[in-house]
């Protein structure tokens, strides 16, 4: 299934990862990289397990520091943000996990209502009811509101992680892996969520991703992780009409619907 167009703004970038370069020791993960997330899009980074993909959330988010280059989201310099400015910037990124990040001892309206306690304090019991409410519409989920995430399957948790991300109303949506450990029916519906959060909220997103049916689905561009650099960007044709057998092998792991 191919993604619908949607209207990017391409003379927007909200985040900018500019000729980054990251090690551990002498294991070299990300080399010279440099990509654009332009407003309203949905940005896939593809790549095997291992490759830096997850380096990469980690250092737009400031949780780790470029060896050379800089990462600009939002205007700001992450690697030169203080931490008071962090926190402030880092309510403007929404972060989807791949376990959903739940607390088991709260109800579903625990749960969301949790990020908007600790970070609007002036939010009356309406208004707090009136954003948790609005989510849950969001992600199809309204009925689950009085529910235990130990009541919920995996699909509905990966809902409701996205719901409570989604609370604060950021600008950004980082999804690390969105449908991993997830049946094929609930990727479809999880793929499908993804598309009409970008629509309904006005999101800008970076999808990580080896899933090959999720990238079809949700990405506007893609970009491929390999040896450590952006090898191939473009279209999902565009990136796999190629001879390269990197990238061939890699779409032979896949099986696309």
């Amino acid at each position: 299934m191919e993604k619908n167009n949607v209207h990017i703004d391409r003379n927007e970038v909200v985040i900018h990862v500019d000729n980054v370069s990251k090690s551990f020791g002498s294991l070299h993960v990300l080399r010279d990289v440099d990509v654009k997330l332009f407003k309203g899009e949905n940005l896939v980074v593809l790549g095997r397990s291992g490759t830096g993909k997850s380096v990469l959330i980690k250092l737009i988010s400031g949780l780790l520091t470029p060896d050379k280059g800089h990462v600009r989201v939002l205007g700001e310099t992450v690697n030169e943000l203080d931490e008071r400015a962090l926190r402030t910037l880092r309510q403007r990124i929404g972060f989807s996990f791949q376990n959903s990040a739940l607390y088991d001892s709260m109800t579903v309206r625990e749960n969301l209502e949790f990020p908007l306690v600790r970070n609007k304090r002036n939010l009356s019991r309406a208004e707090i009811n009136k954003e948790v409410e609005e989510v849950l519409e969001g992600v199809g989920l309204s009925q689950a509101i009085n529910q235990m995430p130990s009541e919920l399957s995996g699909g509905q948790r990966k809902r409701i992680g996205i719901a409570r991300t989604l609370i604060l109303r950021p600008d950004i949506m980082l999804y690390d892996e969105p449908t991993a450990g997830l049946d094929p029916i609930t990727c479809l519906d999880i793929n499908t969520l993804i598309n009409e959060v970008q629509e309904r909220f006005n999101t800008s997103s970076i999808i990580i991703t080896h899933d090959l049916a999720c990238a079809k689905m949700v990405g506007d561009r893609m970009v491929m992780l390999l040896d450590g650099k952006f090898e191939r960007q473009g279209t999902f044709k565009e990136i796999f009409d190629t001879d390269d057998a990197r990238v061939k092998s890699f779409y032979d792991y896949n099986f696309i619907v």
